[in-house]
């Protein structure tokens, strides 16, 4: 009896306290690669010649190249430069097999380079030149459809809980 009584007490004081969902726990501070950097990011422990499958936890530098409804692919990228310009982004040659999938998550945190609306002239960028303006899990999807935008990309437990767009002229 008093088992049963002490059992009761401890979850409703874990539902009393607030206790939040596993899923919705803290996202924990990965090392961010560099915004503009020359090489693509390895995943040493990934095997690309199975099915296509999450990366492992972290920020990937790159962009969404394709969305499914229950899962986006994603591939890295990097800078280079150009003979006439700064330069532009790349994702990998025809016919690599590197790509990724992962679920969208229902909380994803979206920063929008441009705005929710992506309307031009809206440049929402912090000093860094990445994405300022918090947007919805649906303006990300909508969006991701349409373009290709580089972007950091946040992997936690196999789902894709952040993704921060990289401004780019």
């Amino acid at each position: 009896m008093k088992r049963s009584i002490l059992a009761a007490a401890v979850v409703l004081s874990a539902a009393l306290s607030g206790a939040i969902p596993a899923e919705a726990a803290a996202i924990p501070d990965f090392p961010q690669p560099k915004t503009f950097g020359t090489t693509f990011q390895s995943d040493p422990r990934h095997d690309f010649t199975k099915h296509i499958s999450s990366r492992k936890d972290g920020i990937l530098r790159g962009w969404i190249t394709y969305v499914a409804p229950s899962q986006v692919e994603y591939k890295p990228i990097k800078w280079v430069k150009d003979k006439y310009s700064e330069g532009h982004f790349v994702g990998p040659a025809e016919g690599d097999v590197t790509a990724y999938a992962s679920p969208v998550a229902k909380n994803v945190v979206f920063l929008s380079a441009f705005g929710c609306s992506a309307t031009l002239g809206g440049f929402t960028v912090d000093k860094l030149g990445l994405g300022a303006k918090r947007c919805s899990r649906k303006a990300l999807l909508t969006r991701a459809a349409k373009f290709t935008r580089p972007s950091l990309i946040t992997v936690y437990r196999g789902q894709i809980v952040k993704v921060q767009e990289i401004y780019t002229p």
